[in-house]
């Protein structure tokens, strides 16, 4: 970027980073934030785009910005048994995004080589696709492959109900189809590192993003294969090992995997309610794996008797080695899990 005034230089990256959450309206709120004319906004504004860091889109009156991409790298590898995913991150990948903050590094050295790693070895199919997009702010990569797809991988060899019974699996952490030589560990960890993470496969998608819940979705039905997306801000202060931290047990440095967080909202399918021990139990399937458990309930706004009871009284008792807790309960689910608990309490 030209050397400019440092309150120049403010703004210009004050638009960089709020330009995505305000392509339309960007010349407000910078105006607003630094309680300058819209004209002087509109000097930076093309500045920007005379700089290749922006683009217009649209005619003057509707027009918007949005980040332009400053570097693009792709390549396609064919699945061999000397395809290893420390190599491509050495040969390729590292020098491919170029100069970064040391704990950004790490990260995508960490997310590259798990998801690589785990298309090699669970994929099944013949070749693997990898593109990474920069912009002044962000770095995108994606890896695809063509093999049997994620989800129906999962499903298959725990006999799930379906894909998405498939991806609540998976958002719980440690779980994997082949245990003898994975923890199960690498998306879960994954996932939480980046701003955004995504996973397409078959006809569903899932979505976690930092600071927010996991989504699932669903989209037009892939042929074959699954695609990972992961998105980081170049300038992201986090560290790989603050995300291990907040997994581990609290005392010392122990980096076992022993908290997890269960988003509640993925265990409901549609408009249906979270009412039946069923779907408690589906929720629960595999968290005695873990110390401490914590039921995150954004977007829940109801639970059934039946569903609170399986999980604070009849798996609390069955499992009192473990801790319980809940995040983001409203106060109707917030009743229904007390009146559990009582009920536990009085049959003690």
């Amino acid at each position: 970027m030209t050397r400019i005034h440092p309150r120049g230089e403010e703004i210009r990256r004050f638009i960089l980073n709020k330009i995505e959450k305000h392509p339309a309206d960007i010349s407000k709120q910078v105006a607003a934030r630094f309680r300058i004319s819209r004209q002087a906004v509109n000097k930076h504004l093309q500045k920007l785009v005379e700089e290749k860091m922006l683009m217009e889109v649209g005619n003057t009156r509707n027009k918007t910005y949005q980040l332009a991409v400053i570097s693009e790298w792709e390549k396609k590898y064919k699945m061999t048994p000397q395809l290893a995913e420390d190599v491509i991150w050495r040969n390729d990948i590292r020098s491919a995004l170029g100069v970064m903050p040391e704990n950004v590094l790490n990260i995508w050295h960490y997310g590259f080589t798990e998801m690589f790693n785990n298309v090699i070895d669970h994929s099944g199919g013949s070749e693997i696709f990898v593109t990474i997009q920069q912009t002044a702010t962000t770095t995108d990569m994606s890896i695809s492959d063509n093999g049997i797809g994620i989800f129906k991988k999962i499903q298959m060899a725990f006999n799930l109900l379906d894909e998405r019974h498939a991806i609540l699996e998976l958002s719980k952490g440690k779980l994997t189809t082949d245990p003898a030589r994975h923890s199960g560990e690498g998306i879960f960890f994954t996932s939480r590192m980046f701003d955004e993470y995504e996973i397409f496969s078959g006809g569903s998608y899932f979505s976690h993003i930092r600071e927010m819940e996991d989504w699932i979705l669903e989209h037009d039905h892939f042929e074959k294969g699954t695609l990972v997306e992961m998105k980081l801000k170049n300038d992201a202060t986090r560290t790989a090992k603050e995300i291990f931290d907040q997994y581990a047990p609290e005392e010392g440095e122990d980096y076992g995997f022993t908290k997890t967080v269960l988003p509640v909202k993925l265990a409901q399918y549609g408009n249906d309610k979270l009412i039946s021990r069923s779907q408690a139990k589906r929720l629960l399937a595999r968290v005695e794996l873990f110390k401490v458990v914590i039921f995150d309930f954004k977007k829940v706004d109801f639970i059934g008797q039946a569903f609170a009871d399986e999980i604070f009284r009849v798996f609390a008792n069955q499992h009192p080695e473990i801790t319980l807790t809940t995040i983001h309960a409203n106060a109707d689910v917030k009743k229904m899990i007390e009146r559990a608990k009582q009920k536990s309490a009085r049959l003690a």
